[in-house]
């Protein structure tokens, strides 16, 4: 339930690796060993505005001094990973280093307009890589689909996003004055995503500089593609891990069909452009029932009735809500037929296709 979509672990993930381990392990050194230098990584306003301390921007924004912000930080930075993997590192970074940006103003505009209308003094915010982390809720909330698991007493639904806005609560409730931090967020994610103002166009990594980070900082911390054995339940039968092993096949047959049809899709384009003719395209095939799941093999009327089943049935309907999701998430039309056609219109191993082809 806590990852939406993709497969686990960091894989094609390197800079979220990056933010999980370096801020992590030295908010862990000042809480235990370090505790006299925690005073440099603090977040004060009132250092940054009368004494010019530009410095305590960056080491105040990036470390948490607080455990439990750094805990609840790592998992939504874990989850967050998703957008790396759909946009690259590069568009990632972009969007963290707006975000960041932006979030700083808004920051201390926020305190302004809250000191001037309550007549609160607010010497200090929350440090840690926080604004950031609030503006990825808007992309998560626009472009990854939700998807319900199950629910508590018949009424109250239970989402793949569910566990991840809880986490954003618990760190919303965190600390006194974190709320200013999170308005802030959320404002510079709206604001960077905004397709009106277009702050991407100015707010972002240079490719030269990207190329020096996926030259020298990347292969530190690149992980090696998962591995696609899945885990048997402690207890389970010998029928139950059968089961699960056909599934797995499953999911890998479709994968390879998946992929085996986009290639058809662009070698058919690339022999239209250099024949200098059209290339008719027929109705998409539905592979599930070319290739029926493994699992049903075993039926002894599979082979007698193969043929009928192939010739009688007709072709699968594609929700258009659901076309309409995966075009959102900055799919092609064609692409989001084909996965969903594929997968038998299921939208989360449609996801799977299109993210890991």
């Amino acid at each position: 339930m806590f990852t939406s979509t993709g497969s686990s672990g960091l894989y094609k993930a390197p800079l979220s690796k990056g933010l999980l381990i370096v801020p992590s392990t030295l908010s862990l050194l000042l809480a235990l060993l370090f505790q006299h230098y925690q005073k440099f990584f603090a977040y004060n306003l009132q250092a940054v505005k009368e004494e010019f301390q530009i410095w305590r921007l960056v080491c105040g924004r990036t470390v948490c001094l607080d455990l439990k912000d750094t805990f609840c930080s790592s998992l939504l930075i874990y989850n967050f990973r998703i957008f790396e993997r759909r946009y690259g590192s590069r568009k990632f970074s972009s969007f963290l280093l707006g975000s960041w940006m932006l979030s700083v103003l808004f920051d201390l505009l926020l305190v302004e307009a809250v000191e001037y209308s309550f007549d609160i003094s607010i010497n200090s915010l929350p440090s840690g890589f926080l604004g950031p982390i609030f503006a990825l809720f808007i992309p998560f909330y626009c472009s990854i689909p939700r998807v319900q698991v199950t629910q508590i007493l018949g009424q109250f639904s239970i989402t793949n996003k569910t566990l991840v806005y809880i986490l954003g609560l618990q760190l919303l409730t965190s600390g006194s004055y974190i709320w200013i931090v999170a308005l802030s967020g959320l404002i510079s994610g709206m604001c960077y995503s905004s397709h009106v103002l277009k702050v991407y166009r100015v707010l972002c990594v240079p490719s030269g500089m990207a190329r020096i980070f996926a030259w020298t900082v990347e292969p530190i911390f690149s992980s090696a593609e998962p591995s696609n054995e899945i885990r048997v339940g402690m207890g389970a039968t010998v029928d139950i891990q059968r089961q699960q092993r056909m599934e797995l096949l499953d999911r890998q047959i479709l994968m390879s069909q998946f992929a085996q049809i986009r290639r058809q899709r662009q070698q058919q384009a690339s022999a239209a452009i250099q024949d200098d003719r059209g290339v008719s395209r027929g109705g998409m095939i539905n592979w599930n029932r070319l290739f029926p799941p493994l699992r049903r093999r075993h039926d002894a009327n599979y082979q007698d009735n193969r043929q009928t089943e192939h010739e009688g049935l007709p072709p699968a309907e594609v929700s258009e809500e659901q076309v309409a999701r995966l075009m959102e998430m900055g799919f092609s039309r064609i692409d989001a037929l084909e996965a969903l056609r594929a997968s038998n219109n299921d939208l989360n191993v449609a996801t799977n296709f299109l993210l890991q082809h």
